[in-house]
């Protein structure tokens, strides 16, 4: 199962992988908290368009029908609204209702159901930053470890189904910077502009830690998949910005993984790993 705050997120952030292993068989199923209600319209050839503007939720959930499609997973949502990323110094208050503002542990309660429903092995999601400050991806971590933690404990959430423990969590960590240097040095080595530069000197700029990545998962011949659906998601990403300029072939060759932090795990393991149902398929 992976736990994501927008659709989109989950074409973004460890598409690869779940494609991988939907074709090896495994049951995979996305869970989205919130319709996307409040994101912007990011692709400059959709911009302006009235009917986007005006039913952007429908839009959205369309386009996320189009995504599950092509990676080949199963989708749920959980019914949040969307937070919107909030702007400005000082930051404006976040709307009343949304995601964002709930409270954690009655929030957890559906994600709690759907995990005791599906029965995961395995649950992906953010880090305690969200991967980056958005209000809806910090609040998917929190209602996400709150959900690890509960779905087993027939004390918890009794109304929720019949408990369900699963066994391993992970953080996507696929934007480290180990990466994306990686991917820049040699995309300036091949004398190409690369699209990395900007995002390397915010790094610096704002001094993020970096993560300890656990789990190296080879997905490369996926990587046209990871990139179908995520133009599916059509009002979220420019076809031709800079996400599409870096070869397929450099990818595969520079970095043919998507990484992952292990955050909690009740089978042993022995790290770094290559497959995230490591000491799950032996248990």
């Amino acid at each position: 199962m992976a736990v994501h705050a927008h659709p989109d997120d989950e074409s973004s952030k460890g598409a690869a992988t779940m494609a991988k292993y939907v074709s090896e068989g495994v049951d995979v199923l996305v869970a989205t908290c919130t319709g996307g209600e409040r994101g912007s319209v990011l692709n400059p050839k959709l911009q302006g368009d009235k009917y986007i503007e005006e039913h952007i939720h429908e839009v959205r959930a369309k386009e996320m029908d189009e995504a599950r499609e092509i990676l080949g997973v199963k989708q749920a949502w959980l019914g949040f609204v969307d937070s919107g990323l909030p702007e400005g110094d000082p930051l404006p208050p976040l709307p009343e209702g949304c995601f964002g503002l709930q409270d954690v542990d009655e929030a957890a309660g559906a994600l709690v159901k759907l995990i005791r429903e599906f029965k995961p092995q395995v649950i992906t999601t953010y880090d305690e930053n969200g991967g980056y400050p958005h209000p809806d991806h910090i609040m998917t971590h929190k209602i996400t470890m709150v959900a690890f933690e509960a779905a087993g404990d027939p004390n918890r959430y009794p109304e929720a189904g019949e408990p369900w423990t699963p066994l391993k969590l992970y953080y996507n960590q696929g934007f480290n910077k180990a990466r994306t240097l990686a991917l820049h040095e040699a995309i300036e080595a091949r004398g190409m502009e690369s699209p990395y530069g900007e995002w390397l000197k915010r790094w610096d700029e704002f001094a993020r830690p970096e993560r300890n990545i656990s789990t190296h998962v080879p997905c490369s011949e996926f990587f046209e998949i990871r990139d179908k659906a995520l133009l599916a998601h059509a009002t979220q990403i420019d076809p031709d910005g800079g996400w599409f300029r870096v070869p397929m072939d450099l990818q595969r060759e520079i970095w043919p993984t998507e990484d992952y932090e292990l955050a909690k795990t009740r089978v042993d393991v022995s790290l770094p790993e290559t497959d995230l149902f490591a000491g799950v398929r032996e248990a």
